[in-house]
């Protein structure tokens, strides 16, 4: 008898329909699978026979094809394991075949017959239910990567033996509950609040700057100046999750196998400086999201950005342009989001303290040029804000009073990102660092001070097309933070001075 039963598979961030065909037929007891299928899809012959035994049911003694179809699109992953021992019961007549053949189904089998976690579930749930498909059969510990998908019924099942009395009738399940969106999760951010930051005023107001449009920001000082201690702190002001953000973000990481119930935290990434080039854009075998993409939507950062090869750095031109990331392999091209906010920190010199008020540099003009030069100009110009933090004084380590408080600037950040929103949101644009040309010509006019003082700068530092561009949308956030309707000079006087530090340490 023939059982065909459907499932799903996945490509990138999409899926795709597969179907399950198994075909059980006289002559001598064999397993073969086609379609395509790879090494852990292979190995389902014992998961499935072992799970079928000690669920209570017989395993078919019988010649046995399976065809994973289409035929000529790469399956991977345990996740048929479920489906492929739902359609042998059914083929082997120990099941009705027709009360199963409705579902979409997914998971992988232990061997007692547990059904486990599957990794990508989220995307391939989305693209089945914009399919049409209104019943799916998942793993309990996937579950919560479905309270947000509406017009499906979804039952999350333990083992076998509770997945097919399910389908079949012979128990009731509750299915999943459709929750509507609320960021209302609160995470603990209290060892990392911006008001145990002791001095360095400049450098919060720069930071504020950036979360408040989602701009690129490179600091530059000694050691211990508190240059990560700023980074690690700004998850604290990160502005609130949208849904549609959420489930971007959602759908890479449950891609990655990281995926833990939902997302309602913007993500912070923090590879080591041997990171390398696959690990930071995304590939290997399987074309896997990097942590570019694992970034999406919220933070990477990059301490001592000139210790990373060079190749690895100048592979995140494209994405910090285009926020996004083709990875392509052989027989595969997939494209990532990848729109997320640099932060990257650097000593000036080897020593770490080239221009420092507090410290003397020991380092040759050569040194400093060849450490420098680690960063090429277009890196460079892709970062809107460079900002010099220089060590903090004995007094005001000294201090009781405690600066201020992050949740004081992240409701600055979140009334800036609402405004930014509203205007751009004809264009499907969040944020003020996402403007195109177009956008900037239509929302950053100046006027004759600030347009002569912005001339007169381009000439002097000797700054790019795109560096213009980018001190306009920085001074658009900064008039977004002011309450302001439109972009004044005195706005872009302190875009400028983010835009200097790059002129300076260039030897």
């Amino acid at each position: 008898m023939l059982a065909l039963i459907k499932s799903f598979g996945l490509k990138g961030l999409d899926g795709f329909p597969v179907q399950a065909e198994v075909d059980l037929h006289a002559g001598i007891p064999s397993y073969d699978i086609v379609g395509l299928a790879d090494t852990a899809v292979k190995e389902s012959k014992e998961r499935v026979r072992s799970a079928i035994k000690n669920s209570g049911y017989s395993y078919p003694v019988a010649a046995m094809v399976i065809n994973l179809a289409p035929a000529d699109v790469k399956k991977e992953g345990s996740l048929y394991d479920l489906p492929i021992a739902v359609g042998m019961l059914a083929a082997s007549k120990q099941i009705d075949y027709h009360s199963i053949k409705r579902a979409v189904v997914l998971g992988e089998l232990s061997l007692n017959g547990e059904v486990r976690k599957v990794n990508g579930l989220l995307p391939m749930l989305i693209t089945a239910a914009q399919q049409g498909e209104k019943l799916f059969v998942i793993p309990k510990q996937n579950a919560g990567e479905a309270v947000f998908i509406e017009g499906a019924e979804i039952y999350a099942v333990e083992n076998l033996r509770q997945a097919v009395d399910f389908l079949t009738g012979a128990a009731s399940l509750e299915p999943i509950s459709c929750r509507s969106w609320q960021n209302d999760v609160k995470v603990n951010h209290s060892d990392n609040d911006f008001k145990y930051i002791k001095g360095q005023y400049a450098a919060k107001r720069a930071m504020e700057i950036a979360v408040a449009g989602g701009h690129n920001i490179l600091m530059i000082g000694p050691p211990g100046a508190g240059k990560t201690m700023l980074a690690r702190a700004v998850p604290s002001i990160m502005p609130n999750l949208t849904f549609d953000e959420a489930l971007e973000v959602a759908k890479i990481h449950s891609v990655c196998g990281q995926l833990d119930g939902f997302i309602y935290e913007r993500p912070f990434r923090s590879p080591h400086h041997s990171a390398t080039m696959v690990a930071l854009t995304g590939g290997g075998n399987k074309a896997r999201p990097g942590e570019i993409s694992l970034a999406h939507n919220g933070v990477l950062f990059l301490d001592e950005l000139p210790e990373y090869s060079r190749q690895a750095l100048e592979t995140l031109r494209q994405p910090l342009e285009d926020g996004v990331i083709t990875v392509s392999r052989n027989a595969l091209s997939v494209t990532y989001p990848a729109d997320f906010m640099l932060i990257a920190s650097m000593n000036p010199c080897p020593c770490g303290n080239y221009g420092s008020a507090t410290a003397e540099c020991k380092c040759s003009a050569a040194q400093i040029h060849k450490y420098l030069n680690k960063l090429s100009g277009p890196l460079l110009d892709r970062i809107d804000i460079h900002i010099e933090v220089d060590n903090v004084t004995y007094d005001q380590l000294q201090q009781d009073d405690l600066a201020e408080p992050s949740s004081a600037i992240r409701a600055r950040v979140n009334k800036a990102r609402n405004v930014q929103m509203s205007r751009l949101a004809s264009v499907g644009r969040r944020c003020n660092a996402q403007m195109t040309p177009a956008d900037i010509k239509k929302y950053c006019k100046l006027d004759s001070s600030g347009a002569k003082l912005l001339e007169e700068s381009f000439k002097i530092l000797n700054l790019s097309a795109r560096a213009y561009n980018r001190i306009l949308k920085v001074a658009r956030t900064i008039a977004d933070l002011d309450g302001a309707q439109n972009i004044a000079v005195k706005h872009v006087a302190e875009a400028l001075q983010y835009r200097a530090l790059d002129r300076k340490y260039r030897v």
